[in-house]
C-alpha cells in the first residue's frame, strides 16, 4: 500500500508538470510587481567631483550594485574635479533627458544655475554631500556641523585636564566652503563643552595637506605645550600628521580628524596616527543613495517642489571603539554594500 500511495503521487505530480506554464510568473503582494517595473530600464546620471577619489568609487559601486540587480543604468561622468566640465557634463544630461541625475556639487553656487534648468526641464535632482543653493529633490549625505561637534566635543574631554593645556588649533579645509565654516561651528561649540579650552589657532590648508604640514609644523614651534590639533579632512590631515611625528610628538599632542573612513583611515587610527576620527560612514551613504535613487524612480512629482534630505549617521573612531568593520573598501560596498 505505502509503494502503491507514492506511486500514485509520483503521477499526480508528472501529469501536474505536464500541465505548467512555460515559466514561473512572479507573485504580486501589492507592491511589488509596481515597483520592480518602476526601476526597470530606468537611466540615471552619476556625476561625482571626480572618479580618482575614494568615496565617489564607493559610491559608485553601489549604483550599479543596485542597477545591475533592479535592471536599471547608471551612466558616468566624470568632471575629474574641473567645474566647466560639470557644468558641461550636466548641460549634455539636460539635453539627453535621463530619469535622475546624481551629482556632487564642488560648491554650494557653480552649479546652482544648471540644477535649476535640470528642474525646470523635470529632471530630478540627488546631490551628495553637498549642497546647492538650488535645493535638490533629495540630499545624501554628511551634516557637517555634526561632524566638527563630534570632534570639539571629545578634543574638549581630552584636553585642560589631566596634566594636559586646553590648547588646540583647528585647521579647515577652504575657508569659505560652508562644508568648512559649518564644521568649525560645530568644533567650537563641542569645545565649549570645557571653559579650559583655548583655541589658539584657525588657519585654512585649503584641502591641502602640504599646507596643513606647513601650519601644524609652526603651530608646534609657536606653542609647545599644544593639547590637539583638529583638521577638517582626513586626505589634508596626513600633512598634519607628519608635522606631529617629526616634531616627537606622536602620541603627545591629539590629532583629531574626520573623513569618509575608508579602511586607510581604519589603519592610521589603530596606529595612532589620528587618535580621534569622525567617520561620515561612506558605506551607509552609498546605502541611502539607493534608497534615494529608488523612491524617487518610484514616484512622480515635480522635479523642484519637495526636496527633502537624508543626513548620514556619523561614527566617532579611537583606539578604543575601533572594530573589525568600522572601516570599508570599494570592493566590500561592490560586493555586499549599497
Amino acid at each position: 500500500m505505502p509503494i502503491l500511495k507514492a506511486t500514485a503521487i509520483a503521477v499526480f505530480c508528472a501529469a501536474g508538470l505536464m500541465v505548467m506554464p512555460a515559466f514561473a510568473e512572479r507573485p504580486d503582494d501589492g507592491l511589488s510587481v509596481k515597483s520592480y517595473e518602476a526601476l526597470k530600464g530606468k537611466k540615471i546620471v552619476y556625476m561625482p567631483l571626480a572618479l580618482s577619489y575614494d568615496i565617489s568609487q564607493a559610491w559608485v559601486a553601489g549604483l550599479e550594485r543596485e542597477a545591475t540587480r533592479l535592471g536599471y543604468e547608471i551612466i558616468i561622468r566624470d568632471p575629474n574635479w574641473v567645474t566647466d566640465n560639470f557644468v558641461q557634463g550636466m548641460q549634455a544630461a539636460i539635453r539627453e533627458k535621463p530619469d535622475l541625475l546624481v551629482i556632487q556639487p564642488p560648491d554650494t553656487t557653480s552649479l546652482s544655475r544648471v540644477v535649476r534648468k535640470a528642474q525646470e526641464a523635470g529632471i530630478r535632482v540627488v546631490q551628495i554631500n553637498q549642497m546647492t543653493t538650488a535645493l535638490p529633490d533629495i540630499f545624501v549625505g554628511t551634516d557637517f556641523y555634526s561632524v566638527g561637534l563630534e570632534n570639539g566635543k571629545v578634543v574638549a574631554g581630552a584636553c585642560g585636564n589631566d596634566g594636559r593645556s586646553g590648547k588646540v588649533a583647528i585647521i579647515t579645509g577652504a575657508a569659505t566652503a560652508p562644508a568648512s565654516i559649518n564644521q568649525v561651528k560645530g568644533i567650537m561649540d563641542g569645545l565649549a563643552d570645557n571653559a579650559s579650552i583655548e583655541v589658539v589657532a584657525t588657519q585654512a590648508a585649503d584641502w591641502d595637506p602640504s599646507k596643513s604640514n606647513a601650519i601644524a609644523s609652526t603651530l608646534i614651534k609657536q606653542h609647545p605645550d599644544l593639547c590637539a590639533i583638529i583638521d577638517a579632512w582626513d586626505g589634508q590631515a596626513t600633512g598634519a600628521a607628519s608635522a606631529i611625528s617629526n616634531a616627537g610628538m606622536k602620541g603627545k599632542i591629539i590629532l583629531a580628524t574626520e573623513g569618509g573612513g575608508e579602511m586607510a583611515a581604519c589603519a592610521k587610527v589603530k596606529d595612532g596616527t589620528y587618535n580621534y576620527y569622525v567617520s561620515m560612514d561612506t558605506a551607509n551613504q552609498a546605502r541611502d543613495l539607493n534608497a534615494a535613487v529608488k523612491m524617487l524612480l518610484q514616484t512622480d512629482f515635480k522635479a523642484g517642489s519637495m526636496p527633502f534630505a537624508l543626513y548620514s549617521r556619523n561614527k566617532v573612531l579611537s583606539a578604543d571603539t575601533l572594530r573589525a568593520d568600522s572601516c570599508w573598501t570599494v570592493d566590500d560596498i561592490r560586493k555586499n554594500g549599497g
